[in-house]
């Protein structure tokens, strides 16, 4: 173990009649002897048991805008401190946060705060919320539920970002003390997922599907489109028709652009025009809210009444140059009841923020 690891008691396993122990976290049900780790690197059976190895160490925390998650539906314009940990539950050959999802490096995690220092640093920062992301909060779900706690005594809400590849028991865990959740729904096929990730594709709309029916918790649905490998138009309609038919038509899904990383360098960005025609695609699908992400394109960061037809929430990237909702959260024009969770009044501008992170100090 290295100097900057720490155990702490995992929460979902069992033992193995053969003297390992089965972790029961995520669907892939690693099965580890004394020492070895599971494939997200950060569960490791000692001494006969499960643990976690990250629980208290962070790779660095940052106050972003909400939009940034991306979340456009969940206080719009408010501020969130973000931090991750290390390790991840799937290994996609494209990751955008490689560095710190798919470090072995226990020695990136700088910062040491426990889940008390994390909600006092929020509160200190007048964040808004805390989100858990940059890597997959599955992988350090007992000290994000932790943090959680800690933070909604405070009176801060919690956001995960995550892929939603999570069993279901630690699930309801996790979720209870959500208040958010973007989920990567990271391609429509089974093949997409058993490629690129290394998981599969049911695990992930059964949790879609346990959030938005089952909990408090609002959803938001990121799909990252990858040249030639998930963007087509028969696929983005068949994802968008699950959305609409299983979710509903009010649940927003945004279409991020891909830039060439990790083991996937040889292929080109997502053009512009492609994150386009998927949004017209979704939108003629039935969906009320798709966005597009990573490009500029004024049209796909705003939010439209789906009944009248209004600009209501116009965006420029994380600039909110326009909101147009009553304190209710309804269109001022026709009063339809926009989906989502909004404030009496709009909290800090995107544009104080810019897009670049501020980064946090836990300390004064």
């Amino acid at each position: 173990m290295s100097a900057t690891e720490s155990l702490f008691p995992g929460r979902w396993w069992h033992a193995l009649p053969d003297g390992r122990v089965q972790c029961d976290l995520c669907p892939r049900d690693c099965q580890l002897h004394e020492g070895q780790r599971g494939a997200c690197f950060v569960r490791q059976m000692v001494n006969g048991a499960m643990q976690l190895t990250t629980y208290g160490r962070s790779s660095g925390f940052c106050i972003d805008p909400v939009e940034k998650k991306p979340l456009n539906h969940f206080y719009p314009g408010s501020s969130i401190l973000s931090f991750g940990t290390a390790g991840c539950n799937l290994a996609c050959k494209f990751c955008q946060n490689w560095d710190i999802s798919k470090s072995k490096d226990m020695d990136r995690l700088m910062d040491t705060a426990s889940p008390q220092i994390i909600a006092a640093a929020a509160r200190r920062y007048s964040a808004d919320a805390v989100a858990y992301t940059y890597n997959d909060p599955v992988t350090f779900a007992e000290y994000a539920i932790d943090t959680a706690l800690a933070c909604r005594e405070q009176g801060i809400r919690n956001v995960a970002v995550t892929a939603g590849y999570i069993h279901p028991e630690p699930a309801r865990e996790l979720f209870a003390v959500m208040d958010a959740a973007n989920v990567d729904l990271k391609a429509f096929t089974e093949s997409f997922y058993h490629k690129l990730c290394v998981g599969h594709l049911q695990p992930v709309l059964d949790t879609l599907a346990y959030i938005h029916h089952e909990t408090d918790c609002w959803l938001e649905i990121t799909t990252l489109l990858i040249p030639g490998q998930n963007d087509s138009a028969q696929e983005i309609n068949e994802l968008a028709t699950w959305v609409a038919r299983e979710l509903g038509p009010d649940v927003p899904l945004h279409f991020s652009a891909f830039h060439p990383d990790w083991k996937m360098g040889d292929l080109p960005p997502t053009p512009p025009a492609t994150l386009i025609q998927a949004r017209r695609i979704a939108l003629d699908a039935g969906l009320h809210h798709v966005f597009t992400g990573n490009v500029h394109d004024p049209e796909g960061g705003t939010t439209f009444c789906p009944s009248c037809h209004a600009a209501l929430i116009v965006r420029d990237w994380y600039d909110i140059q326009r909101y147009d909702l009553t304190p209710e959260g309804r269109c001022p024009h026709c009063l339809t009841a926009i989906a989502g969770r909004f404030g009496k009044v709009l909290g800090h501008a995107g544009k104080a923020f810019g897009p670049n992170r501020i980064a946090v100090r836990l300390s004064e």
